[in-house]
């Protein structure tokens, strides 16, 4: 039996509730393989932008100090995207919609005070595919195709509605480009003053 929302809490489902129980329903009839796909990338796909972002550094690395920066920053720069959408999680303190819908879904309805709006892997995915734009075109366009698949993977499981994923997905490009633009205009500074330092082994190839 899921927890009533309580006063401190919002029911987010009279935005998009429609919308989020016909993506439900498409998950119970699609195949199996398709939901347990979905599922594990839901679950594990953050990984594929670490991966990336290994990929990144390596060659970042024999294209200069300044890009090598660039790439080890853009870990840093999801971490923040993944902070800011935590902090505004505890501003709007909205159930999810398994617990205000009273719906079965592939991934297990979570606890009530794990609040759903905005979705922490869109916003991780989205802020990992901006950091790595400015690292690399082509792995920035990975990384994005990858960002959406996670978005909509995770209303498929049922844990988010669309306007969290969406949310999340302005809310960790948002803060990724701001920072990485900013970053740019002193990566060359930062890479010489970091290569005087301990961390030159890793921004010189």
């Amino acid at each position: 039996m899921h927890t009533l929302p309580t006063a401190q809490s919002y029911d987010g489902s009279g935005l998009d509730g429609a919308a989020y129980l016909d993506v439900i329903d498409a998950a119970h009839h699609a195949p199996s393989w398709l939901d347990s796909l979905v599922s594990d990338y839901s679950t594990y796909g953050l990984a594929l932008f670490a991966v990336l972002m290994l990929i990144g550094w390596w060659r970042a690395r024999r294209q200069g100090a300044a890009q090598a920066v660039k790439a080890l920053a853009a870990p840093v720069l999801t971490v923040v995207a993944f902070v800011v959408s935590t902090a505004l999680k505890q501003v709007v303190h909205e159930n999810r919609p398994c617990q205000s819908l009273h719906v079965m879904t592939l991934e297990a309805c979570p606890a009530p005070g794990d609040w759903s709006f905005p979705s922490n892997h869109s916003a991780l995915a989205a802020a990992a595919a901006v950091a790595l734009w400015f690292v690399s075109v082509r792995l920035g366009v990975i990384a994005a195709f990858g960002a959406l698949a996670m978005a909509a993977s995770r209303v498929w499981v049922g844990a988010h509605y669309p306007h969290d994923i969406i949310a999340g997905l302005i809310v960790g490009a948002l803060v990724a480009a701001s920072l990485a633009m900013l970053l740019a205009r002193y990566a060359v500074a930062a890479a010489e003053l970091l290569g005087r330092g301990r961390l030159r082994p890793l921004i010189v190839s």
